[in-house]
């Protein structure tokens, strides 16, 4: 990973990296810090946050020794995956958070379907591919009146803002796999095979994709977001079981959270789970 040519992938045409029409002409302002070996990424921005580096902070890894994903599971971290977190100061409602996950998770999706890379969502973070995990997103927040990251699964009722933001990206590229993994680059149609030819490509579509989902929740609402986040959503209409009882994946709500109908006793019912309230595993 060479910084220089992760800068050249950033200025080429934002059509190049999957970017809407409707956002092209957004320039991010990017500054980029690229390492051998972190133990995290997401926990080398906060510490960059600290020295006093603001939104559009970038921090690369070659490899994590503690990478981690949602729920503190470990996220295998060889070489030859992407391994970034970027910067946020979002200033948004602390019930918001996950969203923020949604947001970025989608805005990478996008980028990559726009380049004909076959990648959906699995909810609430994942990049996935004929139900194999591609990639993931974790979000770690702050709030403006507290001193350390907090996870955004902190009460909603506590009045503050998200002030920061880290939102920590992995995707599979040359990288070892576990079984239930794929890799970006062996999803690559023939016509994609010309724009991403290297990890620098890869860092900078997942780059324009994390900011193009935020700025497209943030221009056109939450509201919009959540139903193009569905349209994306590999699980809908997947059956679940919850509880002994058989439910059917219908969306997500305005708040985030998974949508399941239900239906017990002849009643139909639509149940709200919250991240880690509810697995949907993979179809492998």
């Amino acid at each position: 990973m060479h910084r220089h040519r992760v800068i050249e992938a950033l200025n080429r045409p934002a059509q190049e990296l999957g970017v809407l029409p409707e956002l092209t002409a957004l320039r991010p302002q990017l500054a980029i810090h690229i390492y051998e070996t972190l133990p995290s990424t997401n926990q080398q921005a906060w510490q960059l946050i600290h020295q006093g580096h603001r939104a559009g902070t970038v921090v690369i890894a070659q490899q994590q020794s503690a990478g981690r994903g949602q729920w503190g599971r470990t996220w295998l971290s060889n070489p030859g995956g992407l391994y970034l977190s970027l910067v946020l100061e979002p200033n948004i409602a602390i019930a918001q958070g996950v969203l923020l996950t949604l947001a970025s998770a989608w805005g990478i999706a996008t980028s990559f379907q726009n380049l004909a890379i076959p990648v959906q969502l699995k909810w609430p973070n994942d990049l996935v591919s004929n139900g194999r995990k591609v990639g993931g997103i974790l979000t770690q927040v702050r709030l403006n009146k507290l001193s350390d990251s907090t996870p955004y699964s902190i009460s909603p009722s506590a009045r503050q803002n998200i002030h920061q933001a880290v939102v920590g990206v992995g995707i599979n590229w040359d990288n070892p796999l576990p079984e239930n993994a794929i890799s970006v680059r062996k999803l690559l149609p023939d016509p994609a095979r010309e724009r991403v030819k290297s990890l620098e490509d890869v860092t900078a579509i997942a780059l324009r994709g994390l900011l193009q989902g935020y700025y497209y929740w943030q221009q056109q609402g939450t509201t919009s977001l959540v139903e193009a986040y569905q349209q994306k959503l590999s699980c809908l209409g997947r059956k679940v079981d919850v509880d002994g009882h058989p439910g059917v994946v219908a969306g997500v709500s305005p708040e985030g959270d998974l949508t399941v109908a239900m239906v017990h006793n002849e009643q139909e019912t639509v149940q709200y789970f919250k991240p880690g309230e509810i697995s949907l595993g993979y179809n492998v």
